[in-house]
């Protein structure tokens, strides 16, 4: 054997051991059973011939495509995710109505029995329903819940929804057989603002729509009292009383406003004999209306210039 033929099959061997690492390099850079070429794998550009001697995939109308596999099962029930999903979406969509509604309803206009009648002696309690409870659900009781939602931020409906009747439930207690027939109204301690606590102060609660005389922490007497409507609202903060007024008239209306204590702008506490009428029907044009004048006139001596007034809810 010559030199010559040696180096060729020494060459040639080399080229054979080159090839197959090369392979097993590939096979190791694809996961067992990848399809389709591999890293440095060499693609051809023209497809492989079909059954018929026609490059696969050209030229074959779509009738002519094989047909896909026929199913031979049945179909599968929904899956336990999917009847989540969907029931997921309905308790979303009832959140969404109960956020916008303020939950379900549990009384409306035309409603009547005890629970009505329970409804109205509740409202009662803390100012927001001025006649007798009748048991029946009427316009009188409907515009009672509505301005009792309105000035919480629940959606003002006036029909009681499980949210209105939670929050009227924890500002209130049981009535008694008394305050269900009308005779009489027990309203509910409500706890002083901070600010009440010290010194002498009128303590005005637009959430109980009282006004409590305070001095030095200890409630002197404490009376009903309606404030102005949306459109005229009663002030809300600190102030004192700057002037006071036994036999004032407005200069601005030209109603009478007996024991009158101004302690914002064109504000007062005073008695209104609407209010005496009328009850929480009507509102004031922005003063503290007070229907006892009785009360608000032992208020009004008692009262001095300077004396601290603290409205809040």
């Amino acid at each position: 054997m010559t030199s010559r033929t040696v180096v060729r099959r020494t060459l040639a061997a080399a080229a054979v051991l080159a090839l197959a690492a090369g392979c097993s390099a590939r096979a190791a850079d694809r996961s067992p059973g990848a399809a389709g070429p591999g890293p440095g794998d060499a693609v051809s550009a023209v497809p492989s011939p079909s059954d018929d001697g026609r490059p696969r995939g050209e030229g074959i109308e779509p009738s002519e495509r094989p047909a896909p596999a026929t199913r031979t099962t049945e179909p599968e029930p929904e899956t336990e995710t999917e009847t989540e999903t969907t029931k997921g979406k309905g308790e979303k969509e009832k959140e969404r109505e109960r956020r916008e509604t303020g939950g379900a309803v549990l009384m409306r206009q035309g409603d009547q029995g005890e629970r009505v009648r329970e409804l109205q002696a509740r409202l009662a309690q803390i100012g927001w329903f001025d006649t007798n409870p009748s048991s029946f659900y009427g316009t009188v009781t409907a515009a009672s819940v509505r301005g009792f939602q309105g000035k919480r931020g629940l959606p003002s409906t006036g029909s009681v929804t499980t949210v209105t009747w939670d929050r009227l439930l924890g500002m209130t207690k049981r009535p008694t057989r008394a305050e269900l027939d009308g005779r009489t109204v027990n309203k509910p301690k409500a706890k002083p603002d901070p600010r009440c606590l010290d010194g002498r102060v009128l303590c005005i609660s637009k959430t109980t729509r009282t006004l409590s005389w305070i001095v030095d922490g200890t409630v002197r007497s404490t009376m009903d009292v309606r404030f102005g409507s949306q459109y005229t609202p009663t002030r809300e903060g600190v102030f004192s009383v700057f002037l006071k007024s036994r036999d004032h008239v407005s200069t601005l209306y030209d109603t009478p406003m007996p024991y009158a204590l101004f302690f914002s702008g064109g504000q007062a506490v005073h008695y209104s004999a609407e209010f005496a009428a009328d009850g929480y029907r009507g509102a004031s044009h922005g003063c503290v209306n007070v229907r006892d004048r009785a009360a608000v006139a032992a208020l009004f001596d008692q009262v001095r210039t300077g004396d601290k007034v603290v409205v809040h809810w």
